[in-house]
């Protein structure tokens, strides 16, 4: 039984994906992978603002960070 749940979950990488990360320098993967964080950030920010129009932007922040930190506790 998978203990996981589904939004923690993550995909395996496409071979594709994997060839094309390994090429990269090591710089070249940490700037993606502050890339993404950067987008997870501002697309959650996004989706809390419409749902809680009615928080204000220090509220939506402390939330995103609520659940960004919450999330790296958890892997």
């Amino acid at each position: 039984m998978d203990t996981i749940p589904p939004q923690l979950r993550l995909e395996k990488l496409d071979s594709a994906v994997i060839a094309v990360l390994r090429q990269k320098t090591p710089r070249e993967r940490i700037e993606i992978a502050f890339a993404l964080n950067r987008l997870a950030r501002e697309r959650l920010g996004a989706h809390l603002r419409f749902e809680h129009a009615d928080w204000t932007e220090e509220q939506v922040l402390a939330e995103v960070a609520r659940r960004m930190l919450w999330n790296s506790q958890e892997s």
